[in-house]
């Protein structure tokens, strides 16, 4: 199975007209923290989903440029905040998201800062807000949705495993309502299949709901893992316009 290069060179922002119907992805040269994407044929009248890519290893906020054009280049506007540095007793080893003490705070708020820079940039419907990542990207994602479930649709982490400590249940019944999307590797070493199990019991036996696929590779970003996040996040924004909207759903974009 072909693999996703873990890198990308970073693009320029450009405002033109060309540029945002060919699909556009940006580094803002004042705030290079994060990435932006806008779709092919960017609609300014429509209110697109969004989707929130916490970047995985050995990687940056970068990395949505190899991670959208597999998933769509139609249906989202995205964006990818850079993980914090992280430390070994060497010194630094590369961006990541660290969930203990003022670095969870810290990550945290990063992901809310993109959200509302990307809303600002592109008209995004607050109600259709996706938190996704991979391995320790992913992780990141179920906690912090986990949280806070009012403010997002979904929950996706490919290859990152159910967070452990600081109570990720806190918010249990508010949870129960959040869809989670699990992928992993059938030969991932990092996150073996009896993890898998262990993390899908756990949710289940909390009441949550919870959509897991398994693929035919090891501990990487498969294109077909990407093609279903795809279409997993339009199963459930199609089913959320067939139901009534709950009131809590309607939100700012300011962080509590």
């Amino acid at each position: 199975m072909s693999r996703i290069p873990l890198s990308a060179n970073k693009k320029p922002a450009v405002e033109s007209a060309f540029q945002l119907e060919s699909g556009l992805f940006s580094v803002a040269a004042d705030d290079p923290s994060y990435a932006l994407f806008g779709p092919l044929h960017y609609e300014p009248g429509y209110a697109y989903p969004l989707i929130i890519w916490l970047h995985g290893p050995a990687n940056d906020e970068r990395q949505l440029r190899r991670i959208m054009p597999l998933v769509s280049m139609r249906n989202y506007v995205a964006v990818a905040p850079r993980g914090l540095c992280q430390f070994g007793k060497d010194g630094p080893v590369g961006l990541g998201w660290p969930e203990s003490g003022d670095d969870f705070e810290q990550a945290e708020q990063r992901i809310f800062d993109a959200l509302q820079k990307a809303s600002e940039k592109f008209h995004v419907s607050p109600r259709k807000v996706f938190l996704a990542g991979f391995d320790r990207g992913g992780t990141m994602a179920f906690r912090v949705a986990l949280g806070q479930p009012h403010r997002f649709a979904g929950a996706l982490s490919l290859g990152g495993r159910f967070p452990n400590g600081r109570n990720p249940f806190q918010n249990l019944a508010a949870a129960r309502k959040l869809p989670v999307f699990l992928a992993s590797g059938r030969d991932s070493s990092e996150y073996r299949a009896e993890e898998v199990c262990e993390n899908l019991r756990l949710m289940h036996t909390a009441g949550m709901s919870i959509t897991l696929r398994q693929y035919p590779c090891g501990h990487e970003l498969a294109p077909q893992m990407l093609a279903d996040v795809d279409r997993w996040i339009i199963e459930q924004i199609t089913q959320s316009s067939q139901a009534a909207q709950p009131v809590e759903n309607q939100w700012s974009f300011e962080k509590d």
